[in-house]
Formats: structure tokens, sequence, C-alpha cells
């Protein structure tokens, strides 16, 4: 365990970010589908802020992190367990999947691996 004061400002900042998303965008973009590429980078980036974690094995698992709940949304988890009053839960777990979601994770997680790619992206990060 380290604390990388780095990606916890990335991580601050795509939270801030998805925050004033969802109080204050309502169109059928940013919303829907840039949240859903940020929210990748807010997980990633909250990992690796605490966890001296390998880069490749950390993005895989924070995109089979986000298509499992992608899929408990497919089987309407937040019904099965009774939850609709609950918008915590709706907001945590999702209520409607969609093939465009898991597009956009891929798509976070692809700008991830990019960006840790990049020669001057690994010798600011890597402390």
């Amino acid at each position: 365990m380290r604390f990388s004061p780095p990606y916890f400002i990335i991580f601050i900042s795509f939270f801030i970010i998805e925050v004033l998303i969802a109080l204050y965008v309502r169109d059928s973009f940013i919303r829907p589908y840039l949240g859903d590429v940020f929210v990748v980078i807010v997980i990633y980036s909250f990992i690796r802020s605490f966890l001296n974690s390998p880069i490749y094995p950390t993005i895989i698992a924070v995109l089979l992190f986000s298509y499992t709940v992608e899929t408990m949304q497919y089987f309407k988890l937040v019904e099965l367990l009774s939850l609709e009053d609950y918008k915590l839960a709706k907001i945590v777990i999702g209520t409607s999947f969609s093939w465009a979601d898991m597009l956009a994770y891929t798509a976070g997680a692809v700008i991830i691996g990019i960006v840790e790619y990049w020669p001057s992206a690994k010798s600011a990060y890597n402390n």
C-alpha cells in the first residue's frame, strides 16, 4: 500500500466532474455516455491512489467490475432485492442495462491504457 498524490488528484477531479454531471447535465450524450467513460477513470484512479497494483491488471479488474454492475442491471438486481424505494441503490447498481454503457466502460479502459502507456505519463505517476 502507498499513497499516490497524482492519482488522488485525478480521482478527486473526475469524481467532482461526475457529481456535477449527475446534478446538472440533462442531455443525451454527456450524462449517459461520457459519464460512464469517466466512472471507469474514477474507480481506476481511486484504486491506484492507495494500492501499488499493476497497471493493466487493475484496468482489467475495473473493467470487469463495471461489466458486472451493468450485468446486474440486465438481471434487474434492484427489483430482485426489492430495493426500488432506495434511491442510493438505484444510483449505485443502476436500473437499465445498455450495450452502449458496456462500450463506454471499454472506452474508459482504453483511454486509461493509452495514458498509462504514454512515456511521459508513466514517469509522472510512478512514484
